[in-house]
């Protein structure tokens, strides 16, 4: 197996094209950052294939964030990725989940927010309802009232060679005005029949000729997927700097240092005095030189 990517496909003489995406350490590393159940390590990995098929489908450069929320066992689950396929993702999480893949019974009440940031241009946001029974369902739907685009998704958790892999497939009708749903349909019902074996311990090009070799495919270079936190100490530095000092100073005395814990990778990065004195001295040395 190659390393995690995502891939493009087109079928040629009809209008519909496919994406392919493979995501073993990835996955394993958004899991890795906090103990979480295995129902919410599950939609995690769902979100995360979701976001990188949603990301591919975009002409821009920019980040992506999807959001579930509700009321349910898990209160929040988000993936963050962006066009270059780094990724990085969190969920809190309050009792007993249960083991099901019902958004229904994960989320309870609540919705999908879609957040669309483009390096240039203005941010979009879009709510969704979790109207389907699945993460799957919602998408497609969304797809379907937004776009006005027939789209497939399909979206694979589970383990392979004893690891956690995330993997999945989205087919859509291209919006040219060309494509039919005759076409469309036949390639879903095809779509339809891939395995997890074959989705997690597959080649992506021998994935696609089991599922299509009657058909013509043209294949694009992959792109890598990749965890990206983007957190660091000099971050979390500007952060503590932000905060009334004698606050800090309070968190100090109390706990004998200032911790800024990231949860999307786990990383807490810590502070004692010295390190906080040496912070401002360095600030107002900078503001100095400004003025």
């Amino acid at each position: 197996m190659t390393n995690d990517s995502l891939y493009r496909y087109l079928f040629e003489g009809v209008s519909v094209r496919g994406e392919l995406v493979q995501i073993a350490d990835t996955y394993q590393q958004i899991i890795s950052s906090k103990e979480y159940p295995a129902p919410v390590q599950n939609l995690l990995g769902e979100l995360l294939v979701a976001t990188s098929l949603l990301t591919a489908t975009l002409k821009f450069e920019g980040s992506i964030t999807v959001q579930l929320q509700g009321d349910g066992p898990i209160k929040l689950a988000v993936i963050n990725g962006d066009h270059n396929q780094k990724m990085r993702g969190v969920a809190r999480w309050d009792g007993d989940v249960p083991a099901t893949n019902s958004i229904h019974e994960l989320i309870g009440k609540g919705h999908m927010v879609i957040t669309i940031t483009p390096t240039k241009g203005e941010r979009y946001q879009g709510i969704v309802g979790l109207e389907g029974e699945t993460l799957a369902d919602c998408l497609e739907g969304y797809f379907q009232n937004s776009e006005q685009l027939k789209t497939q998704i399909v979206l694979r958790v589970g383990e392979h060679e004893g690891k956690a892999n995330a993997a999945g497939m989205l087919l859509q009708i291209l919006p040219d005005g060309k494509g039919h749903e005759d076409d469309f349909d036949h390639l879903s019902q095809l779509t339809n029949t891939v395995k997890n074996e074959e989705l997690f311990g597959l080649p992506a090009e021998d994935v696609l000729y089991r599922l299509y070799h009657q058909e013509e495919v043209k294949l694009f270079e992959p792109q890598a997927v990749a965890f990206e936190c983007g957190c660091s100490r000099e971050r979390s530095a500007s952060a503590i700097v932000s905060i009334e000092r004698s606050e800090v100073e309070k968190i100090i005395a109390e706990e004998g240092k200032v911790s800024l814990h990231c949860d999307y990778c786990g990383t807490s990065y810590d502070f004692d005095s010295i390190d906080v004195a040496a912070l401002h001295e360095n600030a107002e040395a900078g503001n100095n030189q400004i003025h």
